[in-house]
């Protein structure tokens, strides 16, 4: 059975989607650093008034269920971030639908560089990002992996025709 869920844009009476539903998986996981907290309190400052983007996931019957972020590190580089899926969802294939949206997204916006940052420990979350174009990066960690403690992965999006070097094709 296909998921129906329809990608809706950010708009402040959504905000708390935004954290309770990111709060859930890092708890779950992880710590929830300082960096999160802020984040997820207020999104509309440190996301979407930096030149960011975060959509919401809405399931027919369940609501807001997933919800995802792009991050804006200048130079129309952006960091794909809190990407999550509310647990009591997981399997509906939300995440996946999420993701080619936001990818799709990118690719509309003419961003040039789209990297995120994860840990080893998010297994199903690494391999949906590798199936839909990521490679790990080790640049990307270098440049960009000492924000959080808990990263250890961190990948790029190999989608986007502005990021392929020298590459001459018709």
């Amino acid at each position: 059975m296909q998921t129906q869920v329809v990608i809706k844009p950010f708009e402040s009476a959504l905000a708390h989607h935004f954290e309770i539903i990111n709060k859930q998986w890092i708890d779950d996981m992880f710590v929830l650093e300082t960096v999160d907290k802020q984040v997820l309190e207020d999104p509309q400052s440190h996301i979407i008034n930096q030149g960011g983007k975060i959509w919401f996931a809405k399931h027919p019957a369940l609501g807001i269920v997933g919800t995802c972020a792009f991050l804006n590190k200048g130079d129309n580089h952006f960091e794909l971030t809190k990407m999550g899926v509310l647990k009591s969802t997981r399997g509906l294939k939300v995440g996946e639908i999420l993701l080619q949206h936001v990818l799709n997204e990118a690719k509309s916006l003419g961003i040039k560089k789209l990297f995120l940052l994860t840990n080893s420990k998010c297994e199903a979350a690494i391999h949906l990002y590798e199936k839909n174009g990521f490679e790990h990066d080790k640049t990307i960690m270098q440049d960009y992996g000492q924000k959080y403690a808990r990263c250890n992965v961190a990948m790029l999006y190999k989608g986007l025709i502005s990021d392929s070097h020298n590459q001459s094709n018709v």
